[in-house]
């Protein structure tokens, strides 16, 4: 990863996440086979929906025939943490129209938002719309891709949890939070690592009283007012 913030650095960018997309999109892909999707569908869900942990949810929902309600309402808990995500990254698109901030929040995801987190840390805090638009474009093409690699396979595989490739994305986390320490030298290595701890601890305590998509974002919360109160502690 370097300074440049063209498509071409930004396909560049994104091309080691794009392979956890491809575990977990065939993850998907096999699941939504084993609960009776067609290839297609389970393709326009990941052009429509573009949202693995939900997409997840919404397939597993709709084969236990849950109501349409309950599964709108889980998918806008399971998403909610996207609302904090653009708003982080709104402020860096200032100079950029309102269509190209429209586009750019469409696609942006879990891991091209820990990306462009990271980017930062080498361009001064600069960020362009042709660099997040290619990455998430990549990000979004090997998804669908993948979605339909898996819906094939999955015709041949009758048990797809003995592959355990659900652990794709922990991995990818794991991987992207990794690179966002040891790259960003705004703080100490000591206070991110705190913070990550921090989060990770209430994560913990809070799925033991709400469910795991409101543990998430009650945490995500709670780590940023954490951060931002020991960044001023120190200062």
């Amino acid at each position: 990863m370097d300074e440049q913030l063209t498509w071409r650095s930004g396909f560049r960018d994104v091309l080691p996440t794009v392979f956890g997309y491809i575990g977990i999109g065939m993850a998907f892909g096999i699941i939504a086979n084993t609960s009776h999707f067609t290839v297609l569908a389970a393709l326009l869900m990941s052009l429509i929906v573009y949202a693995g942990s939900a997409q997840f949810v919404i397939v597993s929902m709709l084969a236990a025939h849950s109501p349409i309600g309950a599964i709108v309402v889980s998918t806008a808990l399971i998403n909610a943490r996207m609302g904090l995500m653009s708003m982080t990254v709104a402020p860096l698109l200032q100079g950029e129209n309102m269509v190209q901030n429209v586009l750019a929040g469409t696609l942006l995801t879990d891991e091209t938002f820990a990306l462009t987190m990271n980017k930062l840390n080498h361009t001064g805090h600069q960020l362009h719309s042709s660099w997040l638009h290619a990455a998430n474009i990549g990000a979004y093409s090997v998804w669908a891709a993948a979605t339909v690699l898996g819906a094939m396979v999955g015709q041949m595989i009758p048990d797809p949890d003995v592959l355990g490739l659900d652990f794709a994305v922990v991995a990818m986390f794991i991987g992207l939070l990794y690179l966002q320490i040891i790259t960003d030298k705004s703080d100490p290595r000591r206070r991110q690592v705190g913070i990550a701890v921090f989060v990770a601890i209430c994560m913990v305590l809070m799925m033991r009283f709400m469910p795991g998509n409101l543990a998430i974002l009650a945490a995500t919360v709670l780590g940023c007012l954490f951060g931002m109160g020991v960044r001023r502690f120190d200062h």
